[in-house]
């Protein structure tokens, strides 16, 4: 009997970096998985977080100048906007600073050395910071870490150890008998050959690392952080406080969602930890494959990291969710990039279910008043189609195939332009000299198959499910806006509000509207940067004669507006001392409004070839500088004629 309650988490972030499109994916998926199991009618906990402890966040916070609690807290701010912003409806959000976790810590390691697991001795090892790990000799690459070729360095000190290599029996025997804790199949493999090659005991204690949660009994040590973070998913339940009804209804956890990257310590050092404690194991561990740019890992060691801002601005949150649903087969990598993005966009929900819906919602306004049709339909092509897409659809989502349950989503939408270009119900009005039973039967069966579509989209397109059954006359609170079973529409129901879907996006307006604001940052027309230099290395030098090329003066903004459908384009009328107006156009809108930029002086580029963003010519670039995403326009003092030139 399947459970009635679902416990999901993601793994929790590290604060040593803001939020980008890795840490984007996961929470999105398990977002996606939480709200099919709602669906399904389960009551779901969903739960994400924040890293706040270790070697990594000591070193990035050294090198901002400020300390590691104030680092940590700058990058969580971000958090609960964006997840706001992408429809994120997590029930929890724990931080490894938080009282109640550090709680559930102690209980861990009281339980551990209860059990015997626990003693302390002297280690040394190969260890890397990027990864939390140490690595033996024989598994570095080229004297770095294997996992991501960050660099490691030598660690010798007094620590407290875990006895993981009494467990490697217990966990191959558990293995065994649950082949589904590890998906997909072949990280399973790869879990079982790594335990089978034997485990040494592990390192739980640090005494160099003064950013921590204290050993208990023990100050002079702090916790080794994935003892410490792997515990957020039964600290945040309640376990180790007064309180643990939460942990008691809710664990084990269902589905752990994490990187493949993280797999190792999800797989073989917590459940060892949870042996050891004497508490159940969680049902499934899933590692997902890694977004790539370029043919890398995104990283931020690496600089080619995605925060998609310019997508969630334009498009909003569902397409991005569709995009990365639809794009990754889940558990292997894929590629990503804003052409692939709007290549999904205007292929699959422009031309596919917008159009879709567009026409059906036109004809049913036309020809029955604004209202859905009066007649039911039962045994047809579309409810047969239906019927097999929702079975598929079940069954791939229940295995999380999320781009197989979206392919037979829009083959049901493919079905109804078909279905009504098959029928066409414009010759049918004609003929039978308006509306009739005929014509009801073909607009209720494409009505109903549309709204089928929009509820088996509402876990991964919420607010996209929510706008076309609205159309559809159908109330979100409704058995209609949820049920999988065909003859849901009501009849004779006022249709909803008109408007497009998804408009098309015009590519090629959108990318250089992109390279504006990614690249110049966000004075205008750009070219793309060159590659950062790696950390540590010298700066590239130009010559004086290199940067007298570039010609700076002083220019006078006379008038600027908005340009339409952008939220950061302003066009400028500039006086560069040329006797005539220039227009230039700046992506500076976030910061400046229009009326702030007239009767102000800036510098600009005046020798940039010209450039078209969202079809307006830009005939030069203003310069700003940015911190952290907003503009400042570098301005100039006093009286200075426009045309004077910077030097």
């Amino acid at each position: 009997m399947t459970s009635r309650t679902f416990y999901i988490t993601t793994p929790i972030y590290y604060v040593n970096d803001l939020p980008h499109i890795g840490h984007i994916y996961t929470t999105v998926v398990a977002d996606v998985v939480a709200r099919y199991q709602r669906m399904r009618g389960r009551e779901v906990r969903f739960l994400t977080g924040t890293d706040e402890h270790g070697q990594k966040i000591v070193k990035a916070a050294l090198a901002q100048g400020i300390t590691p609690e104030e680092l940590a807290n700058r990058v969580v701010r971000r958090y609960p906007p964006l997840w706001q912003a992408l429809g994120i409806t997590n029930d929890d959000f724990i931080r490894t600073t938080e009282p109640r976790h550090w709680a559930g810590v102690h209980e861990m390691i009281r339980r551990m050395e209860a059990r015997g697991d626990i003693y302390k001795g002297n280690y040394g090892g190969w260890y890397c910071a990027g990864c939390e790990a140490f690595f033996p000799q024989t598994q570095l690459v080229e004297g770095k870490c294997p996992e991501q070729g960050h660099p490691v360095e030598w660690l010798e000190e007094e620590s407290y150890f875990f006895r993981l290599s009494a467990y490697q029996q217990p966990l191959l025997r558990f293995y065994s008998d649950h082949p589904d804790f590890i998906r997909p199949e072949s990280r399973y493999n790869e879990v079982v050959r790594f335990v089978e090659g034997g485990l040494k005991d592990l390192s739980v204690s640090r005494v160099s690392l003064p950013w921590g949660i204290p050993w208990p009994g023990d100050p002079r040590h702090v916790v080794y952080v994935w003892l410490d973070a792997l515990t957020n998913y039964i600290s945040a339940l309640g376990f180790g406080s007064q309180d643990p009804s939460l942990f008691e209804r809710f664990w084990p956890a269902d589905l752990h969602l994490v990187g493949k990257d993280i797999l190792r310590f999800h797989c073989v050092y917590w459940p060892a930890f949870l042996l050891s404690a004497g508490l159940p194991l969680p049902r499934q561990v899933y590692g997902h494959g890694w977004w790539l740019r370029d043919d890398k890992k995104m990283s931020k060691s690496f600089g080619n990291v995605v925060r998609p801002d310019h997508l969630l601005e334009r498009f909003g949150a569902d397409p991005l969710r569709y995009f990365m649903l639809r794009e990754m087969t889940f558990g292997q990598d894929a590629s990503f990039s804003d052409e692939g993005f709007l290549q999904r966009y205007n292929a699959d929900l422009a031309n596919g279910l917008g159009n879709a819906a567009a026409r059906v919602l036109a004809m049913t306004r036309r020809y029955y008043s604004g209202t859905t049709p009066p007649v039911r339909c039962g045994a047809n092509v579309l409810a047969d189609k239906s019927g097999e897409v929702v079975a598929r659809y079940v069954a791939c989502m229940d295995s999380l195939e999320f781009h197989r349950a979206l392919e037979a989503v829009w083959e049901l939408v493919s079905a109804v332009d078909g279905y009504v270009n098959e029928k066409q119900p414009w010759a049918i009005f004609k003929l039978e000299g308006g509306s009739s039973e005929r014509l009801g039967r073909v607009l209720y069966n494409s009505l109903e198959a549309l709204r089928l579509a929009a509820a088996m989209l509402a876990p991964v397109m919420p607010t996209t499910s929510r706008r076309l059954l609205a159309q559809m006359g159908i109330a979100p609170e409704s058995r209609a806006a949820v049920a999988l079973s065909w003859g849901e529409l009501p009849t004779l129901a006022p249709l909803g509000e008109e408007g497009a879907l998804f408009p098309r996006v015009d590519v090629q307006e959108f990318l250089a509207e992109v390279t504006v604001n990614e690249t110049s940052e966000p004075g205008g027309q750009s070219v793309a940067p060159p590659p950062a230099a790696p950390a540590g290395a010298a700066e590239e030098q130009i010559s004086i004669e290199e940067f007298a090329r570039v010609k700076l003066v002083v220019g006078l903004i006379t008038a600027a507006e908005r340009i339409p459908k952008s939220k950061k384009l302003v066009r400028m009328q500039v006086d560069l001392g040329e006797g005539k107006q220039r227009q230039i156009v700046a992506g500076i809108g976030t910061r400046y409004a229009p009326e702030q930029l007239v009767g102000r002086r800036a510098v600009f580029v005046a020798n940039l070839k010209p450039a078209v963003l969202m079809g307006v010519e830009s005939q030069g670039m203003v310069l700003a500088a940015s911190v952290e995403g907003d503009p400042f326009l570098l301005g100039v003092d006093g009286e200075v004629p426009p045309g004077t030139g910077v030097k």
